[in-house]
């Protein structure tokens, strides 16, 4: 069994514990398929929320964007590792930094600047993570895919504990299992993207979709309940 394969079976019997539905349709995604682009290309006081907090009503769709952007550009990345185009690339981890800027601010809103730094750090270590694990799949290096594997889930804990302790409504364990199965969903879209798999990888796709509006409801669902009253819009 793969190291993506049994992180993706602990998380799920992690996030099962913490979740009782299922998981809600995935969205509608607008990156393009494999073959079409490699052919051609610390414990935060909750505070209350700002004028600019996005209001609690509002947060699913709003989280649901935000982690949607998150995969659409990290795969995006990886198919341009794949390509062997730079300038591809780029553009795509440009575009992850300023997605996990946005979800930062999000935080912030309902948690303060202070909520928002710790947010977005954890973050850049999960891209960081990631950015690594593709380049370790790209030039087939298994050393240095294992140690981004390891770091990733590291940092999936440490995303846990913050997420816990800034919000009551967000068990640590069933974070933590949210966020490996993100993880490993990461892991298999990427070896089966470095491998050419196509049809592998558009069911990945799926589930990762799907599993991103898992992510984005809980955080939004937690929210709204630790912050009933919203916050006023503008």
């Amino acid at each position: 069994m793969s190291t993506p394969v049994k992180i993706l079976s602990l998380a799920v019997t992690l996030a099962i514990a913490g979740c009782n539905r299922s998981p809600p349709p995935a969205a509608e995604s607008t990156a393009p398929p494999v073959s079409a682009v490699t052919e051609t290309a610390p414990t935060v006081e909750a505070a209350a929320p700002s004028a600019t907090a996005i209001p609690a009503p509002q947060l699913q769709a709003a989280m649901r964007a935000l982690w949607h952007g998150h995969i659409v550009a990290t795969r995006d990345y990886a198919v341009a590792v794949h390509a062997h185009k730079d300038a591809d690339q780029k553009h795509a981890a440009d575009a992850v930094v300023a997605n996990a800027r946005q979800i930062s601010d999000a935080v912030a809103g309902f948690y303060g600047k202070a909520g928002g730094d710790r947010m977005l750090e954890l973050l850049s270590g999960h891209w960081s993570g990631v950015q690594a694990l593709t380049d370790a799949r790209g030039r087939r290096d298994d050393v240095g895919a294992d140690k981004a594997m390891n770091d990733l889930t590291t940092n999936a804990g440490d995303i846990a504990k913050f997420l816990a302790g800034a919000n009551p409504n967000l068990p640590e364990d069933t974070v933590r299992g949210l966020m490996l199965a993100h993880v490993a969903h990461h892991g298999q879209q990427i070896q089966q993207i470095m491998a050419g798999d196509i049809q592998g990888e558009a069911t990945t796709w799926t589930a990762m979709q799907q599993h991103m509006d898992t992510v984005a409801d809980a955080l939004a669902g937690a929210i709204a309940k630790q912050f009933p009253g919203g916050a006023k819009a503008g």
